[in-house]
């Protein structure tokens, strides 16, 4: 273990001054009423002032301080001309399934949540408004009034919803389901709440005169639309860091609790989602203000210069490289899994493509392992046996160590994982975890006897594992192919390099670069992914100036967007005179 330097709150700076940024419903509502009051006269039109909100925004606080404060002649909630509870929860039955876990990705809309004859009533309504200020608001907003005269968009951060969720302060999009299992919130909002609320976003957002940052009841924020445009276009051009959120877990651990000064609280801290910018959120500065939006909104603004145009073309505005965290360091095994092959993933559950990854080992205790892909002449039907015995009678633990191999885990070892590959962490280990996007399918196939965080057994998927593990891949094909596969390429002053992956099978390039120098690096017109995974700092530069010198810590995970092009990476304060390490990933594109 080391002092600490993470940084838990990276942030964009926008401007050097707090000013562009209204904190406190007073100020927000000054702001708005200024707005309001620097437009024409309504004469025969209203005015309407349209708050587009992301699902999980607090609609009663919001409602109760605009109409407060703008004193509106009407407000129109547009949650409140949704089908009734029952009927939604029969509309988002077939994409969701019966599974506790898994759901189908599908094409509904916010549109889709209306009652046709209320839409159209709450329609007619505002065009008899002549001259009065019309307040809109909800999820759905802009399907009222599709041109307000003022819009503002209340976005909310993906982690800040989940906590909401387990709270039971909200319920889903159109629900009543306050009290439902926290995880049965965030399945049905993963597979439908936020897939229907991102397609109208992408349509909104770009043309918002403002966005409001709703993620602090207490503490709202208000930036203009231009200065919420001005910050992407700022990130996109610079290395930058979503903020990490962590979380404790069955099996987590204590490493991340010192490494990254996490509070004594939880139990342990699990895991740490450090680069998903689906569900990690982006800071941006103005002065000593940090205004919170979901990363996602930079991927949906600027894919191009973000991803690059081969990304792009092949991805949409989708993230495809994931980085997170796994600790183990004084936890338990991870729970044994497969994840699904990518025909089952396109089939199954309407994916594009499924989660292949990797483990990188940022550090491990003496006994650590990893477990990873089948023994010798294994008798594949009698482990499956073995593993419904498990699932059946508490009493008949699955024989792991019968079946799957247990590597090793050292510092620095990497670890390949195929989709179809069984595989887990074992206990002792911290893993930097490098994979393809779609993180929630994983199918469990044994989860050491141990109850989860509810007290409650964790699902298990031996029908999904069983259809998808690939029984070949046993002890040699995997030592060949899967571990520690490191092959120099190049060297230079003071640093050299070497892949270290992927697989294959796998999307995603890794290349390890060693350093007590200056390390040159280019984007080649794709996104990079690194992390600092030895040296206490490392500083980030532009050969031409282009972006300021950029610092990160150990185990800092950082994106460098496609536009950036070339960039250098050396050691930085007290890594001056050491040897450093970054793991880098990008996609592999064709020459």
């Amino acid at each position: 273990m080391r002092a600490s330097n993470y940084d838990k709150y990276p942030f964009v700076p926008v401007a050097a001054g707090a000013d562009a940024c209204q904190t406190g419903w007073s100020a927000i509502a000054s702001a708005l009423r200024a707005a309001l009051q620097a437009l024409p006269p309504a004469t025969i039109q209203p005015h309407v002032l349209a708050v587009e909100c992301y699902p999980g925004t607090d609609l009663k606080q919001l409602q109760h301080e605009l109409t407060q404060a703008l004193q509106p002649a009407q407000c129109l909630v547009a949650d409140e001309l949704y089908f009734t509870p029952a009927e939604i929860d029969r509309m988002v039955a077939g994409p969701l399934t019966d599974d506790p876990v898994f759901g189908r990705l599908n094409g509904l809309t916010i549109a889709d949540f209306f009652n046709p004859g209320q839409l159209q009533a709450a329609q007619d309504a505002l065009v008899k408004a002549t001259g009065q200020l019309v307040l809109i608001l909800g999820t759905g907003a802009t399907l009222i009034c599709p041109n307000p005269t003022l819009l503002v968009y209340a976005d909310l951060a993906r982690w800040e919803i989940q906590l909401r969720q387990r709270r039971g302060d909200i319920a889903n999009l159109g629900s009543s389901n306050f009290n439902e299992k926290a995880s049965l919130k965030y399945k049905r909002a993963f597979f439908v709440d936020w897939r229907a609320a991102d397609r109208l976003k992408k349509q909104v957002l770009p043309r918002a005169d403002f966005l409001l940052d709703t993620n602090e009841p207490a503490a709202p924020k208000l930036i203009s639309g231009a200065d919420l445009r001005a910050g992407l276009a700022a990130a996109v051009r610079q290395p930058f860091r979503v903020v990490p959120f962590f979380d404790p877990g069955p099996w987590g651990g204590q490493w991340m609790r010192e490494v990254c000064d996490l509070p004594d609280g939880p139990p342990n801290y699990a895991w740490c989602f450090d680069c998903v910018p689906e569900e990690n959120s982006l800071l941006l500065g103005f002065g000593e203000a940090r205004v919170e939006i979901p990363s996602i909104n930079l991927v949906f603004a600027h894919p191009r210069e973000l991803l690059g145009e081969a990304l792009h073309g092949r991805f949409g505005t989708e993230f495809p490289i994931r980085f997170d965290f796994l600790d183990t360091m004084g936890g338990g095994n991870l729970s044994l899994q497969v994840h699904p092959l990518t025909e089952y993933a396109q089939d199954k559950f309407g994916l594009a493509y499924t989660q292949d990854e990797s483990y990188y080992m940022l550090a491990a205790e003496p006994e650590a392992v990893v477990y990873l892909g089948l023994k010798e002449n294994v008798d594949f039907p009698a482990m499956l046996a073995d593993l419904q015995r498990a699932q059946d009678n508490p009493e008949a633990p699955f024989p792991t160590d019968q079946y799957v191999n247990a590597f090793p885990a050292r510092a620095h070892d990497h670890f390949l994982i195929p989709a179809g590959t069984v595989h887990c962490s074992g206990a002792g280990g911290m893993v930097l975890e490098i994979s393809a996007t779609p993180y929630i399918f994983t199918f469990k196939l044994w989860d050491w006897e141990r109850l989860g965080l509810d007290g409650l057994p964790r699902p298990i998927h031996l029908a999904h594992g069983a259809a998808n593990i690939q029984p070949d891949r046993t002890t040699s094909w995997v030592t060949q192919h899967l571990v520690n596969q490191v092959t120099p390429l190049g060297s230079g002053p003071g640093w050299r390099e070497e892949r270290t992956g992927l697989h294959e099978r796998e999307f995603i390039e890794t290349r390890r670069h060693w350093f007590t120098g200056t390390v040159p690096h280019d984007t080649h017109g794709g996104v990079n992914v690194l992390n600092l995974v030895q040296g206490a700092e490392a500083v980030v530069e532009s050969p031409s100036g282009a972006f300021e010198p950029y610092v990160v810590h150990y185990a800092e995970t950082f994106i460098v967007p496609a536009a950036v092009g070339a960039y250098t990476i050396r050691p930085h304060g007290p890594a001056v005179g050491t040897e450093c390490a970054t793991l880098k990933a990008y996609v592999r594109t064709q020459p």
